[in-house]
């Protein structure tokens, strides 16, 4: 009754349904004194190997994580361990080749090619209070002091009912915390999908730096340089899925600005410069302009339309290119009512004069505001304790070592390493990535040659880890190709 008791709060405690197979197996086989035994897992309408033993021939498979290479048992009647589960009853077998209460050919088979003995048998359902089939323990064998094959005894089907009874629970429990911890992952990975469904300039974004992530939190841990369990694992993973999930409610004018002016000043301007080209046509006509002049006056629209091109998706603005948008922008027109007018506005011009990138100083708060939106929306989500640290974590990957980076210019210790890993992932994929809207990617050595002067030069990057990241190559397929973009 103690062994039966601890089994039971043993069982309890395990949440891992391959060491759950096994402690079920190795408790059974020591209470039942036997020295063979399968247990097998009802899925998908069939009886599926999950762990098996047998001291006499000294094997064991299943238990740490693959199944054994065995086919799975049909759920039918002439298969014992399906007749014991279908019926919902333990069955107690003295010798299983005088037995005709299923088809034992299978034993009789493996006995053959192996030279064992199956003889005595015990077949053990496993089903939940609810009725719920999960499984079967079958044991095979039990033997006497002397070591010699005999019965089992009736009252130790008894106890073995009590196990698999407990152990159905266990199986029914750990399945359920897999399916809902599953849900959750599909769920996480659903909210980073709309994200980047949301706009084509962040189309892979979060799946890329998956990954990423992955490989290099393995290849971390594989080398000593940070040890991370399974744990710690996967709530930096959803952390890295879950990074950009403010962008949901990023305005998106802001995110899909591929270039400097906005759709609606592009057109003003487009049909100012008409108008422009109009009103010297009239003052042709007028006698107010010679033919030369208005040819000069078109020539002069043309480069400014040239001018205006360039600079609007131009990646970088040279000083040279800024002073003749200066220039424009002191030339001035008349309008129909006899005004003075700019050929540029001094808003078209704070636009155009962007020096890097499509953003303006306004636009880019807009757009740094998704890392407190992130925060704001994780803090919606009641994370349990094993996955307290996502919130904080997917909310700080803007933050940099030397206090530069947003929003709240945190430096040093005060970002932990696992932020640091998210900085270097997402920071490599924003200058290799050739679908962002302000600029095109960038080849990957010179990405990399980037991120190692943000973290050697700027101060910006943990240095061990972008030099880890980078020795890594785990932007990479295993078999050396670079992930697909």
């Amino acid at each position: 009754m103690r062994r039966v008791l601890e089994i039971g709060v043993m069982l309890s405690a395990e949440r891992d349904i391959g060491r759950l197979m096994e402690k079920i197996l190795q408790c059974v086989m020591e209470l039942a004194e036997c020295d063979a035994g399968t247990v097998y897992l009802l899925e998908g309408g069939a009886l599926h190997f999950r762990i098996m033993r047998n001291n006499t021939l000294g094997t064991c498979a299943g238990g740490d994580g693959r199944e054994p290479d065995l086919p799975p048992v049909p759920m039918r009647r002439e298969n014992v361990c399906a007749l014991a589960l279908m019926e919902g009853r333990t069955l107690l077998i003295d010798d299983v080749y005088e037995s005709d209460i299923c088809d034992f050919s299978g034993p009789r088979s493996y006995d053959a090619i192996t030279g064992y003995r199956t003889r005595s048998m015990l077949v053990v359902p496993m089903v939940s209070r609810e009725g719920e089939k999960l499984g079967v323990i079958q044991l095979i064998n039990a033997m006497d002091r002397g070591g010699n094959v005999r019965p089992f005894r009736e009252d130790m089907a008894l106890v073995l009912e009590s196990v698999a009874s407990q152990a159905a629970i266990t199986v029914r429990n750990v399945r359920y915390i897999r399916q809902i911890r599953e849900l959750f992952h599909s769920f996480v990975r659903m909210l980073s999908a709309a994200v980047d469904e949301r706009t084509p300039y962040n189309a892979s974004h979060s799946r890329h730096m998956a990954a990423y992530g992955e490989r290099f939190i393995d290849y971390l841990d594989r080398r000593g340089i940070m040890r991370i369990d399974a744990p710690r694992r996967e709530e930096l993973i959803i952390s890295i899925w879950l990074h950009d999930i403010g962008k949901l409610v990023t305005p998106l004018e802001v995110m899909n600005k591929a270039a400097r002016l906005r759709p609606e000043q592009r057109a003003e301007i487009q049909n100012r410069l008409e108008v422009i080209a109009l009103r010297g046509e009239i003052r042709e006509l007028r006698g107010e302009l010679t033919a030369e002049e208005h040819a000069g006056l078109l020539r002069d629209i043309e480069d400014a339309r040239a001018l205006i091109d360039e600079a609007d998706t131009a990646g970088f603005q040279t000083d040279g290119r800024l002073e003749a948008l200066e220039a424009l922008a002191r030339r001035e027109y008349t309008d129909a009512r006899g005004a003075a007018r700019p050929w540029l506005t001094p808003e078209e011009l704070s636009m155009l004069s962007i020096r890097r990138g499509t953003l303006s100083p306004r636009e880019r708060k807009i757009m740094e505001h998704h890392v407190e939106l992130t925060d704001s929306l994780l803090s919606k989500i009641s994370f349990p304790e094993d996955l307290r640290h996502v919130r904080d974590w997917a909310s700080r990957h803007h933050e940099y070592l030397n206090g530069t980076g947003y929003p709240r210019g945190l430096r040093g210790e005060e970002i932990p390493p696992e932020v640091r890993i998210i900085t270097i992932l997402d920071v490599f994929d924003a200058l290799s990535a050739p679908d962002r809207p302000y600029k095109k990617g960038m080849p990957v050595e010179r990405a990399l040659g980037i991120l190692s002067d943000m973290a050697r030069k700027e101060g910006k990057l943990d240095v061990a880890l972008t030099d880890a990241f980078i020795e890594s190559r785990c932007w990479e397929t295993e078999i050396g190709e670079a992930v697909k973009r």
